[in-house]
Formats: structure tokens, sequence, C-alpha cells
């Protein structure tokens, strides 16, 4: 069992010991801390924070401890219930509020949940107040109200409909094209928040929408990783139905994958391409995504005459460089969309609505769709190394070995050779390596990471 603390939040495994697992002890604490570093950044009179979950069996339990724990510091609470991450994202500038908590451990399995935190502007924290919130967990500086001074809690359940009349009055959303196509599409919802949100944004869209896995009981049906080896139900159902295509998001509706009309996954890389693709060709400009995305993306930014950049991993590091470069779309390969024109977080919302624009526009079928775009295979692998090794000096060595070649080190180590790349980093937590490579083939790809490893493994001088 497990507790991660990081600066986006705090993710763990429920039930156990205190301080081991994500006990309702350790939500409590912080909580706390949340609310304390709250008060010292904003330093008001009255205080207000949103706080919304996916449908996992234990969210009712540690949303109830988290909201009255900043009740009991004078903290006033919107409870959005049952929600998804965009969603709490868009609600906190929409509410004035201070801050927001979404309750929801995203792709990991139902044990698992997570506190995940949010700044005045429903964006995530920066390394910096991460830190500080973490900090504060293992001080004893917390403060909490007197009676007369608790804060109080607002439900306000109608904010996925008030997320869904924002991406619908997008400007690129073409909702007449899409209704005139009367779409037939297949939605796994995983059985959490996706199938109560994506099913009614479809249905304002005039799309025919066959429900698979759509009741929020937090009981997931296959493991919540929109992955494709997890998605035979979701493919099957698709060719059975005879529809469009289908649509899988993971528990807090942030990552988005498709399945094409004949059963094949349209490639959760290739999600965050098509949507650019859409939006470049309606409004130039530049894009970003993370440093283990395909190039895929860059290849259609510059297509369009527009600028990529790559961030290192992560939303926050995707979402301030997008600002730094004023690119218009971004996001991550794992499914992510990120659109600034309604807010800077990963929505698999706004790229439904984007994907059925392009389809509605180009009037061709998903696989077609798919062939147009430049083909590239990942492989992503990791080595084990023994504890004590350094693992930044073996990237030192890496790096060197390569310096001829175009090299980033923003995160890790990136080789950007002619045809293909590779990305080697070190986990946080754990001595591991994880290597990604791309390349034109899928053969190619496991080749490239057969030899990076086996570079490796001979630096490091293990078998």
């Amino acid at each position: 069992m497990t507790l991660i603390k990081s600066i986006s939040g705090i993710r763990g495994t429920i039930g156990g010991q205190v301080g081991e697992n994500l006990t309702p002890i350790d939500a409590v604490k912080f909580a706390s801390a949340y609310g304390m570093w709250i008060k010292q950044q904003r330093n008001k009179k009255d205080y207000t924070v949103v706080v919304g979950r996916d449908a996992r069996i234990s969210g009712e339990m540690i949303q109830s401890l988290v909201m009255n724990t900043l009740v009991g510091m004078g903290i006033h609470v919107v409870d959005l219930g049952l929600s998804t991450t965009p969603t709490v994202e868009v609600a906190v500038p929409m509410e004035h509020a201070d801050g927001g908590i979404i309750l929801t451990a995203s792709h990991n399995p139902k044990q698992w949940n997570a506190l995940k935190l949010l700044n005045h502007k429903g964006e995530f924290l920066n390394d910096t107040d991460g830190k500080e919130i973490l900090r504060l967990a293992e001080s004893d500086t917390i403060e909490f109200s007197d009676v007369d001074s608790l804060g109080k809690i607002t439900i306000n359940q109608a904010y996925i409909d008030m997320h869904i009349d924002e991406v619908l009055n997008l400007p690129l959303v073409n909702k007449k094209a899409i209704e005139k196509a009367k779409f037939k599409v297949v939605v796994d919802g995983v059985n959490s928040t996706g199938g109560i949100a994506i099913p009614l944004l479809l249905e304002r869209l005039g799309v025919h929408a066959v429900k698979l896995y759509c009741d929020p009981t937090g009981h997931f049906p296959h493991n919540p990783e929109p992955l494709k080896e997890h998605l035979t139900d979701l493919s099957e159902k698709v060719v059975k139905e005879h529809a469009d295509f289908g649509i899988v998001v993971d528990p807090d509706v942030d990552r988005l994958a498709f399945v094409s009309e004949d059963g094949e996954m349209f490639g959760e890389e290739y999600t965050l391409v098509a949507c650019t693709d859409y939006v470049l060709s309606n409004t130039p400009g530049n894009t970003v995504s993370n440093m283990s995305s395909t190039r895929a993306l860059r290849d259609v930014t510059e297509k369009h005459g527009g600028v990529y950049e790559a961030s290192a991993v992560g939303e926050v590091n995707v979402v301030e460089l997008m600002k730094q470069n004023n690119a218009i779309i971004g996001g991550e390969g794992n499914g992510g969309i990120i659109y600034p024109e309604l807010h800077y977080g990963r929505d698999a919302l706004v790229g439904v609505a984007l994907f059925l624009s392009l389809l509605a526009d180009k009037k061709i079928k998903v696989s077609e769709l798919r062939s147009t775009y430049p083909s590239y295979f990942m492989s992503k692998n990791k080595i084990q190394l023994t504890p004590g090794l350094d693992v930044d000096g073996i990237l030192k060595e890496m790096e060197k070995c390569y310096s001829h070649e175009n090299i980033t080190t923003i995160d890790g180590v990136k080789i950007d050779f002619p045809d293909n790349w590779v990305h080697l980093r070190k986990s946080n937590t754990e001595p591991i390596i994880r290597i990604y490579t791309e390349a034109k083939s899928q053969q190619e790809a496991d080749d490239l990471a057969i030899k990076i490893m086996s570079e490796i493994k001979e630096i490091a001088g293990i078998d």
C-alpha cells in the first residue's frame, strides 16, 4: 500500500497505516495544510474553495473529510459533488474562488484516491507552492477557526452543465455541422463521471450516444487507464453498433482516446494531433506538448506554419511553456487536450467537441482521418537499478555518448535523431530510469529501446 506526496497533491491507497496510506487522518492533514496555504496566499477576510470528486467508492468519504476540514478553518466550500477535473478547473474562476480540490486518482485503480490541488486560477500548483503545502503539512503551525467563524458548505451540482455551455460557446465548436452529420458514438465512461459528462455533451451536440459503462458507481469494469489492451469491449461495441467511432475517458475525464469505426485504436497520442490539426487550420499559432509526446504534433504544427515547443513532463510544465510561447493549443500525449480559449487544463470535453468539429468538416471516416497524419510508433520501457547507483551520473554519461546529436536536458535526457528519438528520465520515487522511444515502425522503436537500455546497463555495470 502506498502514499505519494508531490507538488500536485497527495495520492495513495485507501486504508492501512497513517502516513503510509491515504487514511482519513492523512486526508485531514493535507486538507488543513492546503487551507493554511490558501489563507497565506490570499490574505483576506473570506475564503472559498471549490471541491468535486470522481465516482470512486472512497470519494464520498474523502470529500466529507476534506470539506469539513476546510469548514473548520473558516473556509467556505462550494460542493460540486460528482464532477470532473476540468469542470472543477472551470468552476474555480467562475466562482471567484481562492482555490479548488479534485478528489480523484485519475487513471489509478479503484483502491486509490487523491487530493489534486488548484490555485485561484483553477490551475495546478507550481513547484514552489506545492512544496510549501508539503512543508505546512509537517509543521505545527496550522490554526483552526473558533465556533463563530466556521465556513459553510454550498451545494452546486450545475457545473457540468455550465462547463458544457462554455465548451459549446467556443467559436471553433461547429454545433450546426456536428448536428447535421448525425454521428453515432459509443462512450466508455469507465463507470465514473465521464459517464455523466460526455453523454450530456453529445446530446447537446445532436450526437447519438451509445452508453457503455456509464453508471457512476466507481466499480471500474476494466483497468481505467485508456490504453488499447483495456478497451476490447469498446472496440467490439463500436463495430457491433456500426458507430462512427468510440470515446473513452479516464475516471476524472482529463484524458481522452478514440476508437475508429473499424474497432482499431485511433491512438492516444493522436488525440492531441487531430484536435491541433483542426484548431490550427482555423486559427494559426504555436503548440506545446511534453518531451515524451509524439513527433507527429511537431509535424502537424509546422505544416500549418506554427512553432512547436516541448516542455518537461507534467501538466504544470506544459501550461507554463504554453503561456511563454503564446501556444493556442497544447497538452500531453496521454490524450490530454489543453485549449486556453476555455482554460489551462487538460479537458476531454473540449477534446470531444473539437474532434467532432474536425470530423464534420472533413466528412471522412475516423480511420481515414488517422491515415492523413504521419505515423509514428512508441516503445515505453524502464530499467530497475540497484539502490545507491548514481542515476544522474548515468544520464550524464549517456548525454556525453550522444553529444553529437540534438540533445535536450530540461527533463532527463532527450536525444533527437533525424528519424526517431529517445527520452530518458529518472523516477523521483524509486531507482528507475524510464526509456521512451519513438520511430516510424514499432520494430524500429523497440530496437532503439533495446540498444539504449543495453548501453545504460553497460554504464551502470549491471547485467
